[in-house]
């Protein structure tokens, strides 16, 4: 999503929809060919979308919460579910079924962030001119550490309960 015609984006609107761009693509490169997943684009989105929800969990939320004297955004305890849905399914090898639960997770979670009203752009407004340290503390977040896949059966079973606790059902028939 754009901002309105009228508007322009802030800079922490900016930075987090081109990662969010950069993110889709690499996903698409992942999955680009119909008979598997090319694993180095894959890595490279998982590790990028972990670090992006570490951005939003660790310095995003936190900053929008202590520019509003404490007061936590309506939408920071919808986020976090899907924060915890989608790094869970960072966890075992990418199947379709996986993938599919990424991308309809990601579709519906990415309007909240970027809509009109959304995370960003609220946290842009409530930044003013505090944005540019904002985007600094963003831009300088580190690389998060990336485990092996993991396809046990108590992985699978917690894939399941963080889709539901956020509102989402895994199925592992999609294609």
């Amino acid at each position: 999503m754009k901002p309105r015609e009228d508007e322009t984006a802030g800079p922490v609107t900016d930075f987090l929809m081109a990662d969010h761009r950069r993110l889709e693509s690499l996903l698409q490169q992942a999955v680009a060919h119909a008979d598997h997943v090319d694993q180095g684009a894959y890595s490279q989105f998982r590790a990028g979308l972990l670090r992006h929800i570490g951005m939003e969990e660790k310095i995003l939320v936190p900053a929008a919460q202590r520019l509003r004297g404490g007061e936590p955004l309506l939408i920071a305890s919808k986020l976090r579910l899907d924060h915890g849905a989608l790094g869970t399914l960072l966890i075992p090898t990418p199947t379709a079924a996986v993938i599919a639960s990424i991308r309809g997770i990601l579709k519906e979670h990415n309007i909240l962030e970027e809509g009109p009203g959304g995370l960003y752009e609220t946290c842009d407004e409530l930044a003013g001119a505090e944005a540019p340290q904002l985007l600094a503390k963003l831009q300088a977040a580190p690389e998060v550490a990336v485990l092996p896949h993991s396809d046990t059966p108590t992985v699978m079973s917690t894939v399941r309960r963080a889709m539901e606790r956020a509102g989402y059902t895994f199925r592992e028939d999609e294609t």
